[in-house]
């Protein structure tokens, strides 16, 4: 089992805690502004759905300086609860806020569940839910929908299953979704969704894996936990939550470190286990519980022509990159795409007035620009073959992942901004369909991906035994 990441002063936190049976755990850094309501929640949650268990509620934090820690500590004491629920629990609930240390030097979402794993463990718990600390869609019901599939059903990790806005989640959509979908056969719908139900079980395997990275102490931990619990024949069903309402991230202008850092971590894994997912043919669906919730979450602005614009400029700063990447046919199809995203992104900054020199693109909506755009396409089946391709360029190169990464991103936006000009008039049902239409394209694919691995392994194994004889 790897060291403990636990200080003195979190392991006498741990003695004075004792045993606990369900712990709701939130990783935060300057979340002063909305990690009262979450906590608020959770308390509720615990106090009404699991009253007869001993519950705790540990904040880690990566030393907030806006004083998120002491939001936590002075939030609703649970006898408020209590008032509001009528319902007096057995136990006494418990709030910690503690700041994570870090992994190696490095700090992140991943470090901060890594001490939260570390105590949950430590205190014996039944369930450990996670949650995000930016959270204003939060309900007290949460709690029991992630925790009871586990206390009650016999699972070991709950996905999300949120209603998002279809311009939200858009690493989920064209990249995590439908790539774990077909590589590991599971359709979990988010498998970097944030919030998560956990077994003691599962938490206790976490603990015992070795390959922590960098990534997976930053935004990799999502997709980590996911994959993991998927490839240790670990229960898993997904929680329906309805609308996920959260602070907003424009793909192009907020999500370029999350991309590298999620993309490398599920790359890597899968480079590492291919036993895993070789010989998984199609998918099936994973068990869902909770009702359908009607609401739409609220719209998302994203700057559509930046995203071309990105796409374009990558020719200059990652066009070899791009040859080297991705197998000739699919490397072609995305310097021609890459061209053509400049050539759009060009006239649709003239028909919307952009290159004015007090133009203000925050004033025009995403469906505007979309419009102005809607001449480009990034076809599914490249789309596929690159990511593919990536797969098996992170087998040969696991030492430039992160580079790989780097020159990906804008290839990344194209995808995306193509996906907005097709869901632009569509509304959320419809533009689900295209999200799962690529999810289907990453199956039908994946004979290519099994063949290109396994002519790589031959070769591998040819050149051995050729320098053995």
């Amino acid at each position: 089992m790897p060291d403990s990441v636990l200080t003195p002063a979190i392991r006498d936190e741990i003695a004075r805690l004792g045993r606990a049976d369900i712990m709701v755990g939130i990783p935060s850094y300057k979340n002063a502004g909305t990690i009262g309501y979450v906590v608020k929640a959770a308390q509720a949650g615990l106090v009404q759905y699991f009253p007869d268990l001993r519950p705790v509620v540990v904040n880690s934090d990566a030393g907030s300086p806006d004083g998120t820690g002491r939001v936590v500590v002075d939030t609703e004491p649970p006898e408020y609860i209590e008032q509001i629920l009528l319902v007096r629990p057995a136990n006494r609930l418990s709030r910690v806020s503690l700041t994570y240390p870090e992994i190696d030097g490095v700090g992140g979402k991943g470090a901060a569940l890594k001490t939260i794993f570390e105590i949950a463990a430590a205190l014996q718990v039944q369930a450990l839910v996670v949650v995000d600390s930016d959270l204003r869609s939060i309900l007290p019901e949460w709690i029991e929908l992630l925790a009871g599939p586990i206390l009650k059903g016999g699972y070991d990790f709950v996905a999300p299953l949120y209603t998002r806005y279809k311009y939200d989640g858009t690493i989920t959509n064209v990249v995590t979704y439908p790539l774990t979908s077909a590589l590991y056969g599971h359709r979990i719908r988010q498998p970097i969704g944030g919030d998560f139900g956990l077994s003691g079980d599962l938490v206790r395997h976490y603990l015992e894996l070795d390959d922590w990275t960098t990534d997976v102490s930053k935004f990799g931990i999502d997709v980590w936990m996911t994959t993991h619990a998927l490839t240790g024949g670990f229960a898993v069903c997904q929680a329906r939550l309805g609308a996920k309402v959260h602070d907003p991230k424009d793909p192009g202008g907020d999500l370029g470190p999350m991309f590298r850092q999620v993309v490398g971590t599920i790359l890597r894994l899968a480079a590492a286990h291919p036993e895993s997912w070789l010989t998984v043919r199609g998918s099936h669906a994973v068990p869902a519980y909770g009702f359908d919730r009607i609401g739409e979450p609220p719209p998302l602005e994203v700057n559509v022509v930046r995203l071309l614009s990105e796409f374009n400029s990558g020719l200059l700063t990652s066009g070899a990159a791009w040859r080297t990447m991705f197998a000739p046919a699919t490397a072609e199809a995305i310097v021609g795409l890459a061209t053509e995203a400049g050539r759009v992104a060009e006239a649709g900054r003239a028909r919307l007035g952009l290159d004015a020199p007090d133009a203000d693109p925050s004033a025009l909506t995403t469906d505007q620009m979309a419009d102005a755009l809607s001449t480009f396409h990034f076809p599914d089946d490249v789309w596929t073959r690159a990511i593919y391709d990536l797969v098996v360029v992170a087998r040969d190169r696991p030492a430039e992942i992160e580079a790989l990464m780097a020159a990906v991103l804008p290839v990344y936006f194209g995808r995306v901004g193509s996906l907005i000009v097709e869901s632009r008039r569509l509304g959320a049902e419809r533009a689900e369909e295209h999200v799962e239409r690529q999810a289907r394209e990453f199956e039908l694919l994946k004979p290519y991906l099994v063949e290109r691995w396994q002519e790589r392994a031959s070769r591998d194994t040819g050149g051995r035994e050729g320098r053995s004889r």
